[in-house]
């Protein structure tokens, strides 16, 4: 089964706004689920969400990736793909993973779908994959936080990042 995949943005501004309000409901409702299993297992978890054949906004399963990365699989019953969510695992010193990746940014924009991010402070963050712009929707604690996790150990944390700002950013 073939399935469509769609960047948010190109829907009218009211549609995207209540849909994105519903969609950060959902996302938020796995997050507060697959964090505290994604610190115990210091692994990333992903999965898809979007609309069924009924038009009711729906997640895929969670996919369980490794320590930096994950790849969903490809979801049932997800007629209209509309964004990712992921994990980042447990708290490291050896990730900069307060933030988006690059990376994630990329499979987001190579996929034509916006995205969402959890860390482990807690944050949650919203891929644009059309500008290619990483928003915080909440900071610190918004979201369950890894026990181990060190606010500031990744420095000051802006409030959003373009591609280029995370990449360089990345790269120091």
């Amino acid at each position: 089964m073939k399935h469509l995949f769609i960047a948010v943005a190109v829907l009218a501004p009211a549609i995207v706004n209540a849909q994105q309000t519903s969609e950060v409901t959902l996302v938020s409702s796995i997050f507060e689920e697959l964090q505290p299993v994604s610190f115990a297992q210091n692994v990333e978890y992903c999965g898809y969400v979007g609309f069924n054949t009924d038009g009711q906004l729906i997640a895929s399963k969670p996919t369980r990736g490794d320590e930096g990365s994950c790849l969903a699989d490809d979801p049932h019953y997800i007629e209209v793909i509309t964004a990712s969510y992921h994990t980042h695992g447990g708290h490291s010193l050896d990730y900069f993973n307060e933030v988006p990746s690059g990376e994630d940014m990329e499979g987001d924009a190579d996929e034509g779908i916006d995205g969402y991010v959890a860390t482990p402070g807690g944050r949650l963050w919203y891929i644009d994959s059309v500008d290619m712009i990483a928003s915080q929707i909440c900071g610190i604690g918004c979201l369950p936080a890894d026990p181990a996790f060190v606010e500031g150990a990744d420095g000051i944390i802006a409030e959003s990042y373009s591609y280029d700002e995370l990449v360089i950013r990345l790269d120091e």
